[in-house]
């Protein structure tokens, strides 16, 4: 079999396979954090800007729009609700692939799910399905990928069709066609992720769409080349330094799944910069250090934390949260990174701008080879005696190794989610999520 074959078997495998607890409740964990990252995002641009750009359009459907409240279109529900997914910069990543998988999966799969009617199982299978798929496919193009792409907008589209094709019940050769076409639909490049403007948003908008596109189309049977991900003028070969580590993507099929392995973001920044955040929290536990009594922290990191993060001079909301300078500095002074750091009145605090000024980062060659397996920051902390403290950050808060538990979980999902509904009607969202059968739909 090919590449795209065998991956699709093993997403296929999951319409049947049985459960497991640890499998289940992964699943509904994404499920949640998904709408807690996702809800903010809905009463922001660029969302609230496609919900009017295509307001006066045709595309009546079943799927829930969270954006606007109407019931659309799949196509234009997956489109609007990953976006606004991808707004706030809480989203789940798979960090050895570098990749956010929730908020295109899950939008495409929620969205098709609640077109066509599916019971709730078959909408955790399809996600378990697209995380396979998709991290897997990361996996194999990491780390050479991300100097051009962004592998959300690129690989989450392939993730967004294998969960499209699956809940429109196509068997593995279906699904491997369909990723097969979202392999020629996927592009998202990296300047519209680290330069200023919109884009970085629809990035997982769009590979919700197309992901949603590749699958119906699969389904009604529309084929592309089964060798399109590791041929040589293929999907890997044409966004990476060679065809695919495809022995690395493949390692551990059936005895493990990624969204087992996920990370789940404790701060509402780039992730790339949770490792400095985590030691700076270590440094002041451990030596007691005051925030007045602080005249420099650098940071060493890998080349990511670098190269998009060293934003000294950060003018808006997504530009502060690519900012270590400025994420470390409203840390320091507020020991928190939710939704009000980014407020317009906070970006414009005399205070965190006079901190960001004592804060400094280069790449760390060492640490940088390491990543993406690793996440890990060095940080220097000097104070107005003379002193200097160090600490290496080895994990992030929320990664495998050192994970958010569920009630850190849910007391992420109560904060992010009641800012845009009720008390009563998070309950109630979350229960659904959490303890029933029902599919999350309509948010009353």
């Amino acid at each position: 079999m090919s590449i795209v074959q065998t991956l699709a078997t093993a997403a296929h495998h999951w319409n049947t396979a049985a459960l497991t607890d640890e499998v289940t409740l992964a699943t509904r964990k994404a499920l949640l954090d998904w709408f807690a990252t996702t809800l903010p995002g809905t009463t922001q641009a660029p969302a609230t800007l496609l919900a009017s750009a295509f307001s006066a359009l045709p595309c009546q459907g079943n799927a829930v729009s969270y954006v606007d409240g109407t019931h659309r279109s799949p196509r234009y529900a997956a489109l609007v609700n990953a976006t606004a997914s991808h707004t706030v910069e809480f989203d789940d990543i798979f960090k050895d692939g570098g990749y956010h998988p929730g908020s295109p999966t899950i939008a495409a799969a929620l969205a098709v799910a609640q077109e066509i009617g599916a019971e709730v199982q078959a909408l955790h299978r399809a996600i378990i399905g697209g995380y396979e798929l998709g991290c897997r496919v990361a996996l194999a193009i990491q780390p050479s990928h991300y100097r051009y792409w962004h592998t959300t907008a690129t690989v989450g589209t392939l993730g967004a069709a294998t969960a499209t094709a699956m809940l429109l019940g196509g068997n593995a050769e279906t699904i491997a066609h369909a990723v097969a076409l979202a392999s020629s639909f996927a592009a998202g490049h990296q300047q519209n992720l680290q330069g200023s403007g919109m884009a970085k948003p629809l990035h997982a908008g769009h590979a919700a769409e197309a992901g949603v596109l590749a699958g119906y189309a699969a389904s009604h049977g529309v084929t592309a080349s089964l060798a399109s991900l590791e041929a040589p003028a293929g999907f890997a070969a044409a966004t990476s330094d060679s065809p695919g580590d495809w022995q690395r993507a493949l390692a551990g099929i059936g005895e493990w799944t990624p969204i087992t392995r996920m990370t789940i973001k404790a701060h509402g920044c780039c992730g790339h910069i949770f490792p400095a955040i985590d030691g700076l929290a270590t440094l002041l536990a451990t030596t007691g250090t005051q925030v007045e009594a602080i005249t420099h922290i650098h940071v060493e990191g890998y080349a990511a934390t670098h190269q998009m993060c060293d934003r000294p001079e950060p003018t808006t909301p997504q530009e502060a949260r690519f900012s270590l300078q400025y994420s470390l500095a409203t840390y320091l002074l507020t020991r928190r990174l939710r939704l009000e750091a980014f407020a317009p009145e906070t970006l414009v605090r005399r205070d965190i701008r006079a901190l960001m000024e004592r804060i400094s980062v280069e790449e760390d060659r060492e640490l940088s080879a390491h990543y993406p397996t690793q996440r890990m920051a060095r940080v220097h902390l000097t104070t107005t005696d003379g002193q200097t403290f160090s600490h290496l950050q080895t994990c992030r808060k929320g990664d495998p190794e050192n994970p958010l538990s569920l009630e850190e979980l849910i007391a992420k999902y109560d904060e992010l989610s009641q800012q845009v509904l009720s008390k009563h009607a998070s309950k109630a969202l979350k229960r659904k999520i959490l303890d029933t059968h029902e599919m999350p739909a309509t948010l009353v």
